[in-house]
């Protein structure tokens, strides 16, 4: 699932190749894919694109008076291509949801994979008609996510510490993966209780979830967006790599599986040497 470094790459690829262009077609490929239907997908048709933002793990097209929205959800992407054929594709045929012809001939598919249609596309004339950016909590690179929001948010839950930090009405942007590498960073259980932190505790996580987002941010950028996928896969520490020794102390990365996803940590970093069970609602093995 691309997470908010990944999102923020491809913010700035397309604010660098989309700005200024005229579309000239949108072609939905995908029943699915579209959420909202007034306005019509058409009235972007002939408008200039403005800049891009990004909205947490949202993609946000400024067209014209109006906003293309986007979610890649688990196993959606962004395919720039330099010339698209000139011929529509048919409908229902593979990964590709929505096409956007620029006026050129070049533009972007997005597709998604597996059997699972998660991804999603509107447009608005407001980003916050978007009901999943209305409830979005702060972004962990804003200026103002200092250490006491930080803190704030973690005395409010009672929950494990890797459900909050994947909670987007609490922190946006942090999905399953960068999670997992920042608890790694912050040396802590993903199931330790996000109120039970101490002073100095939350001051080392909130360190943790800032230098791990800006240096994952500093190693996409630049990177074309076709690769990006690759970039993250090979700058990930423990996500990813139950099996492989931690690269802090050796000791083998374990994973914790649920029902459509797992974690990965290091017992010797996280969890005083004591492996987590491997079972839904895990504890830690007395």
């Amino acid at each position: 699932m691309p997470e908010l470094p990944e999102v923020e790459a491809l913010r700035e690829y397309l604010d660098e190749h989309l700005t200024g262009r005229v579309v000239e077609r949108v072609l939905p490929l995908a029943v699915s894919v579209l959420k909202t239907y007034d306005p019509p997908l058409t009235a972007l048709e002939g408008q200039p694109a403005g800049a891009v933002a990004r909205h947490g793990k949202f993609l946000d097209l400024r067209i014209g008076e109006l906003h293309l929205v986007t979610h890649l959800a688990r196993a959606g992407w962004l395919r720039w291509q330099e010339s698209l054929p000139a011929q529509p594709p048919r409908p229902g045929k593979g990964p590709l949801a929505l096409r956007v012809v620029l006026e050129g001939g070049d533009g972007f598919d997005l597709t998604e994979a597996g059997t699972q249609k998660r991804l999603a596309v509107y447009v608005v004339h407001d980003p916050q008609e978007v009901p999943g950016i209305a409830r979005l909590g702060p972004d962990p690179l804003a200026g103002d996510f200092d250490r006491d929001v930080f803190a704030a948010l973690l005395a409010a839950e009672r929950r494990q510490i890797k459900g909050v930090l994947r909670d987007q009405s609490v922190i946006a942007g942090i999905g399953n993966a960068y999670s997992d590498e920042i608890l790694h960073v912050a040396r802590v259980s993903p199931f330790k209780l996000a109120s039970s932190f101490d002073e100095e505790q939350v001051t080392q996580l909130h360190a943790a979830v800032v230098d791990t987002l800006r240096e994952a941010v500093g190693r996409a950028h630049g990177v074309a967006a076709g690769k990006l996928k690759a970039e993250k896969k090979s700058g990930l520490r423990v996500h990813g790599r139950a099996g492989e020794p931690c690269p802090v102390c050796g000791d083998t990365i374990r994973s914790v599986s649920f029902a459509d996803s797992s974690l990965e940590y290091c017992p010797t970093c996280q969890t005083g040497g004591k492996p987590l069970a491997d079972r839904r609602l895990s504890r830690l093995l007395k």
